[in-house]
């Protein structure tokens, strides 16, 4: 099959919408991509070769499914929409490569799908549901390579973050804990049918063998960072005081803030993932 005719080409992606009487349901989000040098470029970020079993996350109509099956040596699709199941059947007819799974992937057993072979996860996900999505893979600790993803770039400019930006906050310090995060591409709307109100990124994010950081309880240190970002123009210990599920004085804050050598007026924006270890290490033994 050459470029012309698979559902890269904007006419024949609209052919196939016309043909099977499809329409774009708002609730899920769906925006088709229709742009081959950008799928080229996912493949690319990837690292996607024939001996690579990639998970793809809502194919939709089969798009970048086309391309995945040219370039790996299987694919499986999870699609939730099941008006799309009969579609994608047809789209990828030529394919023995491809299993086509009609489901939701936050209730799918992912690891036993591929029964012990290693994967990547590919998806042109719904910005709706996209930090939902991811943050289910990483902290159920889904044993895929990487997850390349196509999102909206405000929420793949959080996740790749530094302390001190505007972007920086807990999705950045969520993601980089459990991943090493690398923007691949910016994707313009005209890239999609139909097109989206705001930009796009491809982000791969490398799955790391254990978290970027050790610490004594990852559930009090997430519950810091999201007190920290809840009130971010306020002082860390302002912040973190009487926040819900903690009940830290400020003066107990203080106190952990001076004691990894940060400055009690410090903000939590200005703290390292490594620093926000480091206190909740310190609050680990304080009264809670």
């Amino acid at each position: 099959m050459n470029r012309e005719e698979m559902l890269s080409n904007p006419k024949v992606t609209a052919r196939v919408i016309q043909e099977n009487n499809f329409t774009f349901r708002k609730s899920f989000g769906q925006n088709f991509l229709i742009d081959s040098h950008v799928i080229d470029k996912i493949i690319a970020a990837a690292e996607i070769d024939k001996d690579t079993n990639v998970l793809e996350i809502g194919p939709g109509i089969g798009t970048l499914t086309q391309y995945l099956a040219e370039n790996a040596g299987s694919v499986t699709a999870v699609e939730i929409d099941d008006k799309l199941i009969p579609i994608l059947e047809k789209t990828l007819a030529d394919y023995d490569n491809v299993r086509i799974i009609h489901g939701d992937i936050m209730k799918q057993d992912i690891a036993a799908l591929f029964e012990g072979q290693r994967f990547k996860i590919v998806a042109n996900l719904p910005y709706y549901i996209t930090t939902p999505i991811i943050m289910s893979l990483l902290e159920s600790h889904v044993p895929a390579d990487s997850i390349t993803v196509m999102i909206q770039k405000e929420v793949a400019d959080r996740m790749k973050a530094s302390p001190g930006s505007k972007d920086y906050g807990a999705l950045s310090l969520a993601v980089q804990y459990y991943a090493e995060p690398y923007l691949a591409a910016n994707v313009p709307p005209n890239c999609f049918m139909p097109r989206p109100n705001v930009g796009s990124a491809v982000i791969r994010l490398t799955r790391l063998e254990k978290p970027s950081v050790e610490v004594k309880d990852e559930s009090l240190m997430f519950k810091l960072i999201r007190a920290a970002f809840n009130q971010r123009r306020k002082t860390l210990a302002n912040a973190v005081k009487n926040f819900e599920g903690l009940s830290y004085s400020r003066e107990e804050v203080e106190k952990a803030i001076t004691d990894i050598g940060l400055d009690t007026r410090v903000r939590g924006e200005a703290l390292s993932l490594k620093e926000f270890a480091l206190l909740s290490d310190a609050l680990t033994f304080a009264p809670a």
